[in-house]
């Protein structure tokens, strides 16, 4: 498949991935937060993840400056990779559907929080955390460059050893042993491995 017609691809993902977010932006911004953990090493996380899967990404497809870095993918790896973004959007939608009210972009607990576990929740704890995860390596598979196509899974990775045992210490505190229960059933990213 030629660069442009991945790079479209990609772009179109992201695109899509705006629309579903807006309605529950839009929502969650009436929620009154009671426990906020904004804290400077939680923006760098936020600002990492923008650089490593929109900022990066986007300057190899508007711009020739980051092509020293491509390489070539066979065919079933770019086919690959518009299947994995599309179940990491079905996912991104399902997840945020799921939370609806309870969505907070960064570790907050908003009025009335629920502990969600049903629909992705049933199985998965931190759904949204494995809709990026794909969503990278999607990337990953779609924009074939070591720094634009590598860069996504580089910042979740790190996004994610520095925040998941943040989040699910907040959601401890909050929820108690309801939540220990929860996490006896569930896994943290993948159905019925990890």
């Amino acid at each position: 498949m030629n660069t442009l017609t991945l790079k479209i691809i990609f772009t179109i993902g992201v695109v899509l991935s705006v629309i579903i977010r807006i309605p529950y932006q839009r929502e969650t911004r009436k929620n009154i937060i009671i426990d906020d953990r904004k804290t400077p090493e939680e923006k760098i996380t936020l600002l990492l993840i923008f650089v490593g899967m929109l900022l990066l990404p986007f300057s190899y497809v508007l711009s020739p400056w980051l092509n020293f870095a491509n390489y070539h993918l066979p065919i079933w790896t770019n086919i690959l990779g518009m299947l994995t973004f599309a179940i990491a959007l079905w996912l991104f939608w399902r997840t945020h559907d799921d939370l609806g009210k309870n969505w907070s972009p960064t570790l907050q607990i908003r009025e009335g929080h629920t502990l969600v576990k049903y629909g992705v929740y049933r199985v998965i704890r931190h759904p949204m955390y494995t809709s990026v995860l794909l969503w990278c390596i999607a990337q990953a598979l779609l924009l074939p460059n070591w720094i634009a196509g590598l860069s996504g899974l580089v910042s979740f990775t790190i996004a994610y050893a520095t925040r998941i045992d943040k989040e699910e210490q907040m959601l401890l505190e909050q929820f108690g042993d309801e939540y220990e229960t929860y996490k006896q059933q569930t896994t943290r990213l993948v159905p019925y491995l990890f």
